[in-house]
């Protein structure tokens, strides 16, 4: 009796996922930038400082894979894995105090989120187009490269506002900007000169653009 109740209830809750679900993976493409004590205090600076010292800073760039579990034609769990590389110089900052400090470098941050996804249209639904605005936040792990410490693990609240456009039943586009409160001050390793604000924490930022496929059953959105 036992084993034939425990194998209606799995029955029941493979039924429903199996309805209830419909499954997107993805791609983004974009670059980062951080905002903390040193370099530019811009929350949205998504471009090389210069083109010229490009083989000293590299491209700022963002990179993620991620995977979209659809609730309803308007709310959405994706779970993403990303790299960030941020780049941070003084010579660049409007404060002249910082400009004429000149202290600069790189980092490269490896993240793993949860994010939730509210779309304002049923861009979700089964038809072949539709444009929707979304907004979204969740939480972030971080593992990034300190001077005095090395390898060092932290978190992040990531969230911020995009547009997704899909195109045909299966394939969609995306944009957004996010951003991320991280619970970190040494992301551009101020912690070795001993700068800033120790009560301020870095911020970093990306602008991407995305390219997700939708596969699995469509869900059934009953009343």
């Amino acid at each position: 009796m036992k084993r034939k109740t425990l194998v209606i209830i799995a029955l029941f809750f493979i039924n429903l996922f199996a309805h209830a679900q419909r499954h997107e993976i993805g791609i983004q493409l974009g670059t980062s930038n951080l905002t903390g004590d040193i370099g530019k205090t811009k929350y949205i600076n998504p471009f090389p400082n210069s083109i010229n010292n490009l083989a000293n800073e590299g491209i700022p760039f963002y990179g993620a894979i991620m995977y979209r579990m659809n609730f309803n034609p308007y709310q959405s769990v994706r779970f993403r894995l990303a790299y960030n590389r941020i780049s941070f110089d003084d010579r660049y900052a409007q404060e002249l105090y910082r400009a004429s400090r000149g202290l600069y470098g790189t980092n490269s941050v490896y993240e793993a989120s949860a994010i939730f996804d509210y779309n304002f249209l049923p861009v979700n639904e089964e038809q072949k187009s539709m444009l929707s605005p979304y907004i979204f936040g969740g939480i972030s792990g971080l593992m990034f490269n300190t001077t005095l410490e090395g390898n060092k693990f932290g978190f992040a609240i990531p969230f911020g506002a995009g547009l997704k456009y899909k195109f045909n039943y299966n394939w969609a586009l995306f944009g957004e900007f996010m951003f991320r409160a991280t619970n970190s001050d040494t992301l551009d390793y101020s912690d070795e000169y001993n700068l800033g604000n120790l009560n301020s924490k870095d911020w970093m930022n990306s602008m991407s653009l995305g390219l997700s496929y939708s596969f699995g059953r469509p869900p059934c959105y009953c009343q």
